[in-house]
């Protein structure tokens, strides 16, 4: 994930100024990808912090689960990408819709990885033990609807893409609360 954080940085070009052009205004310029640098700095940076506290739900894991861990982290890697996209595209109305689609696409794709990974672990009985079942059926209802409005800032960004931008922007925002501690049920240890 730090490996991907860099990368977004490094996305972010050095302005080449010719002829009678400012730098200041070359720098200003490219306040989009700016901005899509922040949004995604931030994203990655809610998923490694959010990782930590994860991974203690599971008691042990299994190579399935391990693999599609490493899923989650290939999607992660991937959103320098959609990022640098984004921020060379925005400003382009002929272009805006397929860059937030794109970008939108790069955000869905860690939220149905991650997904999968706690489906995986529920089936499997990799959680720790005592884990309260209305937490459990809580947790799973929120990895849920974060694939759910990432699959729908997808759809409305082919109609309406800075509708979609603003979605995974609130997502964004309400990701930036602590995630809810763990629940265990009465007699369980509590971590």
């Amino acid at each position: 994930m730090a490996i991907a954080i860099t990368l977004l940085i490094i996305e972010i070009g050095v302005p080449h100024v010719t002829g009678d052009e400012s730098l200041s205004a070359e720098i200003a310029d490219l306040w989009p990808s700016y901005g899509a640098y922040i949004l995604s700095f931030v994203i990655i940076g809610i998923y490694w912090a959010n990782h930590h506290s994860f991974l203690e739900l599971f008691r042990r894991t299994d190579h399935t689960f391990l693999m599609l861990n490493v899923i989650f982290l290939m999607t992660i890697a991937f959103l320098p990408f959609p990022t640098a996209v984004l921020g060379e595209y925005l400003t382009e109305e002929a272009q805006r819709a397929d860059a937030v689609t794109f970008y939108s696409i790069g955000l869905l794709l860690p939220a149905i990885a991650w997904f999968l990974v706690w489906l995986y672990a529920r089936w499997r009985g990799l959680l720790v033990e005592g884990l309260d079942p209305a937490y459990v059926r809580l947790a799973t209802f929120q990895f849920l609807i974060s694939v759910a409005l990432y699959t729908a800032a997808v759809a409305v960004s082919f109609v309406e893409p800075w509708a979609a931008l603003a979605v995974c922007v609130g997502l964004t925002l309400l990701y930036l609360l602590p995630p809810r501690r763990p629940v265990f049920t009465a007699g369980a240890d509590d971590r």
